[in-house]
């Protein structure tokens, strides 16, 4: 392997060449879109809600290897999470359950976070009598 290699851990390099939870889902409650110029990174994610809580996520990211890997660790992540549980989730959980991230690269985490939040405004957009936490409404311009 290259030098480059030795900046990604076993875990981030297992999420870059083996994503999981990668693509749309069909009928989605709730998608987000985010970006960050200054390094291009595109990342999409798409949650299926049942009963107030996160049944399924998937993503789609334009990126580096460390926007991938956290992208899938976070779909990893949130799976199975109420929505109130899901609207404090950080991109330090993603950092911490990726064995870390050079520092450079710790913006792609925050994308990941980031893309959550705005699927999770989505939800409540498109869900306005759904069961979603006041502290999410409030987030929220419905």
């Amino acid at each position: 392997m290259s030098d480059t290699y030795t900046l990604y851990n076993k875990t981030v390099m297992d999420h870059f060449m083996n994503p999981r939870n990668m693509g749309d889902l069909p009928d989605a409650d709730g998608v987000g879109e985010v970006g960050a110029a200054a390094c291009g990174d595109i990342m999409k994610m798409s949650l299926k809600v049942e009963n107030g809580r996160i049944t399924d996520a998937r993503f789609k990211t334009f990126g580096c290897g460390s926007a991938i890997a956290s992208s899938s660790m976070a779909t990893e992540l949130i799976k199975g999470r109420t929505l109130q549980e899901a609207l404090h989730f950080s991109n330090q959980e993603v950092v911490d359950a990726l064995g870390g991230l050079p520092p450079v690269k710790i913006h792609c985490s925050v994308l990941a976070e980031e893309a959550l939040k705005a699927a999770l405004e989505d939800y409540v957009k498109k869900h306005p009598d759904s069961a979603a936490p006041e502290s999410l409404r409030e987030t929220v311009a419905v």
